[in-house]
């Protein structure tokens, strides 16, 4: 951190969770896929078993249904990573009085989100933390005339200590309250 500058990146769709289901889609995907396909050309294409001999109306109708579908979601997994969506960055500048967010999405036209604001136009940091099924952990920057923007991850929750340390910093460094908490 730079005495002027406060930069906090976001870690977007490349997690290690998924990672690991756009691996486990995909060899499962594969694996149904290659049973269903088995039961339709009567020849085993599977090292682990051999389903050549189940009948292709409706076993084999379904095994490969079954495998196209996980095949498509490890393929749509396996692109939201390269393409990096919800990862970005905060970046706080005194020098020229902006705060910035930045957020990757799908291709296309707005493929980059980017929002600009003067810091003198930031009120406060909340703090919103929900507990129970579906738990809700996010830091927010309050600004004048603008809706509150999140300034945390997407995904699993951060933990309470962790949002905490992050707030007050981030408020320390804007100097301006942090409501919340």
């Amino acid at each position: 951190m730079n005495s002027t500058v406060l930069r906090q990146n976001i870690v977007g769709s490349r997690r290690f969770s998924n990672y690991l289901w756009a691996v486990v889609s995909l060899l499962g995907g594969l694996g149904f896929l290659l049973a269903g396909l088995s039961s339709y050309f009567k020849i085993n294409l599977l090292v682990v078993s051999d389903p050549s001999s189940l009948q292709f109306i409706p076993q084999g109708v379904a095994l490969t249904f079954y495998g196209v579908a996980g095949s498509l979601l490890s393929l749509y997994l396996w692109l939201v990573i390269w393409w990096d969506v919800g990862g970005g960055y905060n970046e706080f500048n005194k020098d020229t009085g902006i705060a910035k967010v930045f957020r990757q999405g799908f291709p296309g036209k707005n493929r980059h989100l980017e929002v600009d604001i003067s810091l003198e136009d930031i009120q406060s940091i909340k703090a919103e933390i929900r507990e129970g099924l579906n738990p809700k952990r996010v830091l927010y920057l309050c600004a004048s005339k603008r809706r509150d923007i999140p300034l945390t991850r997407v995904g699993e929750p951060i933990a309470i200590s962790e949002l905490e340390n992050q707030g007050a910093e981030l408020a320390r460094f804007l100097e301006v309250p942090l409501e919340g908490l």
